[in-house]
């Protein structure tokens, strides 16, 4: 079975507040969508962005709009005014995201 990464079937943004970090995980095409939530799911992406998320990951599925939401808890060591990341927004953490390898059906 081959791989592909994310970043060759999706899109992604993210957000922050304080020490949470947003990112969504969009598919280029709409038919992928819910093969894509069968393959990336909260627990895939905490072991992929292990050295950056701390906490908790939690999946918000959007149907209406074939989107995936992943919230994260404890990523941004202490938020924008405590942080001393060079990216205190975690702006770059999406195309960390993309970077993931999943099974091609």
């Amino acid at each position: 079975m081959s791989t592909v990464k994310l970043i060759d079937i999706a899109h992604s943004r993210t957000g922050d507040k304080g020490d949470t970090l947003n990112i969504s995980l969009i598919p280029y095409n709409e038919a992928d969508y819910e093969w894509l939530g069968e393959k990336v799911g909260p627990q895939k992406v905490k072991e992929h962005l292990k050295k950056i998320v701390k906490g908790k990951v939690t999946r918000y599925d959007l149907p209406n709009i074939k989107a995936y939401n992943f919230v994260c808890e404890q990523s941004l060591m202490g938020g924008v005014t405590t942080s001393l990341a060079i990216d205190t927004h975690g702006k770059s953490i999406s195309s960390a995201l993309l970077e993931m390898e999943i099974e091609k059906e």
